[in-house]
């Protein structure tokens, strides 16, 4: 019986070792990713904060007008990160098709942002200007808000659609190799 205390022993003390090691390697690649991301996307955030503020407050720029100018120049410094060193281990399937993609969805995650940054701005403002129609507000909304949700969108549109994992794309039906309905 001692032997079997000891075998039960050693294999509940080596189990949450092996669910560690399941777990590390089923998500250690997410996990690098999402740091690699948040650099890069951390990077860009202080770029595009910078920009608007200067936008603005130096230049006079409409709110909605000064947040697409500095997402824009954002994306383009985020998407070079992103291609070359975020998912850089993933093979390219070409530039172009990549660059388009990375900027329709970035258009969508600069919809989400200047949604937030509208509505907290011109439609909250309209009833209470003193508070949501500050740089403060802008910033909040726009830059933290806004930011926030449109950069979980672009992190799964980015990594479901442009960065494809060439391992984990189906396969693509051969043409030599005949597809009956019955195999």
């Amino acid at each position: 019986m001692s032997a079997t205390v000891a075998d039960d022993e050693s294999s509940s003390s080596a189990a949450p070792q092996g669910v560690v090691a399941r777990l590390r390697d089923r998500f250690g690649h997410l996990v690098k990713e999402l740091g690699k991301f948040g650099t890069v996307g951390g990077i860009a955030f202080l770029v595009d904060l910078l920009i608007f503020n200067l936008l603005i407050s130096g230049a006079g720029t409409p709110p909605l007008i000064a947040k697409t100018i500095s997402t824009v120049i954002a994306a383009s410094l985020a998407f070079v990160g992103n291609r070359f060193w975020t998912w850089r281990h993933r093979a390219s399937n070409g530039l172009r098709r990549e660059y388009v993609l990375y900027f329709f969805f970035n258009a969508v995650g600069l919809g989400i942002g200047l949604a937030c940054l509208g509505i907290s701005h011109y439609i909250l403002g309209n009833f209470w200007p003193s508070v949501f129609q500050t740089a403060l507000a802008d910033n909040i909304s726009g830059q933290f808000i806004g930011t926030a949700v449109g950069t979980l969108f672009r992190f799964w549109s980015y990594r479901r659609f442009v960065f494809i994992d060439a391992a984990a794309a189906p396969p693509t039906p051969s043409a030599s190799v005949p597809v009956t309905k019955g195999d």
